[in-house]
C-alpha cells in the first residue's frame, strides 16, 4: 500500500464495479467522533402525467430552510427548451443551476443542428451529470416534453437513475400525490381532466406533507404550444382576522419596571450555512 494514501485511499482505478477502499477510513473517522452525513428530505411535491395530446407537469411553491418556510412562492417548474420543461425537488440552488446549465447546452445544440430538442437528449445530459456527482448534487427531477416521438415523461433521481412512466411523482409529498394518481389516472385523458388530476395530486402533497405548501403551479406541454399557469390554484388561502388583537397600555397590571443599559463590546454575525430546500 502506498504510504501517501492513508486508510486505503488509492488512486483512481480503471477496473469496473464498486470500490470499498474508503470503508475503513469512514469507520475510523466515525469512531473518532466525526458526524456521519444524514439524508436530507426534499420538502417538495412535484408530479407529471401523460395525456392524449401532451404532458402536464405540476409543483407546489413552498421552499424551506430546515423548519423555516423561506419562500412561499418559489417556482419549481424550470424551462429546459421550448418543448421541454422540468420540475425540481431538492436543494433550490442545485435544481435551478442544473436545469439552467442543461437548457444552455440544448440551446447550443439546437443552433448547431437546426433541429428541435428531443426529451431523450435532455434526459441523457441530466442523468450523466448527476451520476458523476453520485447524489451530492441534490436535484430530483421530473422531466416532461413533446418531441417528434410524442409526449415523453421521465423522473431523474439525484444519483442519476431514471424512470419512464405515464404518471410520476417525486419529493417528500410524492406518496400522497401517487395515491391520487393511482386512483384517478386513465389512458388518453383530455387536457382539462389531466390538469385537474395533477392539481389534485399536488394538493394532496400540500395538505399531507409539511415540506410542501402554498400554491399549485401547472405546465401543459403540447406539440404546438406550452401553457405555464402560475398559480393554477391557491391551495392555502390566508384567512381574515375575526377581530382586533391590540390592547391599550395598562390593560395588564405591572408590578415593577426596571430598564438596564448594556455596553456592546463586540458584535459578530455567524452564517448558518444551511441550504434552502425546495
Amino acid at each position: 500500500m502506498d504510504a501517501s494514501f492513508p486508510f486505503g485511499m488509492q488512486g483512481e482505478s480503471s477496473q469496473p464495479g464498486f470500490k470499498f477502499d474508503l470503508y475503513g477510513r469512514n469507520q475510523s473517522l466515525e469512531k473518532d467522533g466525526v458526524r456521519v452525513p444524514k439524508a436530507v428530505k426534499t420538502g417538495t411535491t412535484i408530479a407529471g402525467v401523460v395525456f392524449k395530446d401532451g404532458v402536464v407537469l405540476g409543483a407546489d411553491t413552498r421552499a424551506t430552510e430546515d423548519t423555516i418556510v423561506a419562500d412561499k412562492n418559489c417556482a419549481k417548474i424550470h424551462y429546459i427548451a421550448p418543448n421541454i420543461y422540468c420540475c425540481g425537488a431538492g436543494t433550490a440552488a442545485d435544481t435551478e443551476n442544473v436545469t439552467a446549465m442543461i437548457s444552455s447546452k440544448l440551446n447550443l445544440h439546437r443552433l448547431y443542428t437546426g433541429r428541435q430538442s428531443q426529451v431523450s437528449t435532455a434526459l441523457r445530459m441530466l442523468k450523466q451529470y448527476l451520476f458523476r456527482y453520485q447524489g451530492y448534487v441534490s436535484a430530483a427531477l421530473v422531466l416532461g416534453g413533446v418531441d417528434k416521438y410524442g409526449p415523453r415523461l421521465f423522473t431523474v433521481a439525484p444519483h442519476g437513475s431514471t424512470d419512464s412512466l405515464p404518471y410520476v411523482t417525486m419529493g417528500s409529498g410524492s406518496l400522497a400525490a401517487m395515491a391520487v394518481f393511482e386512483d384517478g389516472y386513465r389512458v388518453d385523458m383530455e387536457r382539462e381532466e389531466a390538469m385537474r388530476l395533477v392539481a389534485n395530486a399536488i394538493r394532496a402533497g400540500i395538505f399531507n406533507d409539511l415540506g410542501s405548501g402554498s400554491h399549485v403551479d401547472v405546465c401543459v406541454i403540447t406539440a404546438d404550444k406550452v401553457d405555464y399557469i402560475r398559480p393554477y390554484d391557491i391551495a392555502n388561502r390566508k384567512g381574515e382576522r375575526a377581530g382586533l388583537y391590540e390592547y391599550k397600555p395598562g390593560t395588564t397590571a405591572t408590578l415593577s419596571v426596571e430598564v438596564r443599559k448594556f455596553d456592546i463590546m463586540e458584535e459578530r454575525v455567524v452564517p448558518t450555512g444551511e441550504a434552502m430546500e425546495t
